[in-house]
């Protein structure tokens, strides 16, 4: 990405947590680590994570700690001019919600919580959203069903990418053996390392949906699927 863009068109992300976990947990470190391929990476916690609570905020509470999060954010990285939110389950859901508010450039949502602990679907902020949006959903993921999903991105107006994890869970994780036969490759005599290739295959694709939203003029809603 480097290649393409300059040091201050990198865009800025900020990272959210999802429900129970903060900013600190080993997921989100990893994650943040590799995001930082695409440029600074900021992250948040939210107001229950930081006064020791188990239950998360409500809606509201959510998405006032993200907004202000993303304006701290922003001040701190005063040259950056493009913005990406990414996020983790709920805090993609949160994401999506503060993009409604504030102008930002893309989304990317790891494990979008579709479907509510009630079973309903939660497709209202999607529906409303203009801001481009990457998910990334495993195939074992009960929160998204992916034929719930494609359903709602069907009706969005904004232009949404789908990359699915073959035999991933909520958080992306895949059996051993998994995600070489996803991927494709497969190198004879080296044993494969399946979550890794697979976590590759994902930052693949979120390099390539934040570039070409980077870079794209002229193009509003539609859908595609990232290979």
């Amino acid at each position: 990405m480097e290649d393409v863009l300059t040091s201050d068109q990198r865009p800025l992300v900020l990272f959210a947590p999802g429900a129970g976990a903060g900013s600190a947990s080993d997921w989100m470190r990893a994650w943040r680590n590799r995001l930082t391929t695409i440029g600074p990476v900021e992250t948040l916690d939210y107001p229950y994570r930081l006064a020791g609570r188990k239950a998360p905020d409500k809606l509201p509470v959510l998405i006032a700690a993200h907004r202000q999060a993303l304006a701290a954010a922003r001040a701190r990285h005063a040259a950056v001019t493009h913005v990406v939110l990414a996020g983790k389950s709920m805090g993609g859901r949160v994401g999506c919600h503060v993009a409604n508010e504030e102008p930002v450039d893309a989304l990317v949502c790891l494990g979008y919580p579709l479907r509510s602990p009630s079973g309903a679907v939660r497709d209202e902020v999607l529906l409303a959203l203009r801001t481009p949006i990457l998910f990334v959903q495993g195939t074992r993921d009960p929160l998204c069903p992916l034929d719930a999903l494609a359903a709602v991105r069907a009706r969005m107006t904004a232009r949404s990418e789908l990359l699915i994890v073959e035999g991933g869970n909520h958080s992306l994780d895949v059996p051993r053996g998994r995600a070489g036969r996803a991927s494709g490759r497969k190198l004879p005599g080296i044993e494969e390392a399946p979550q890794e290739a697979s976590d590759a295959r994902v930052l693949r694709t979120i390099t390539a949906f934040v570039l070409g939203t980077m870079t794209m003029t002229g193009r509003v809603g539609g859908s595609t699927d990232a290979g």
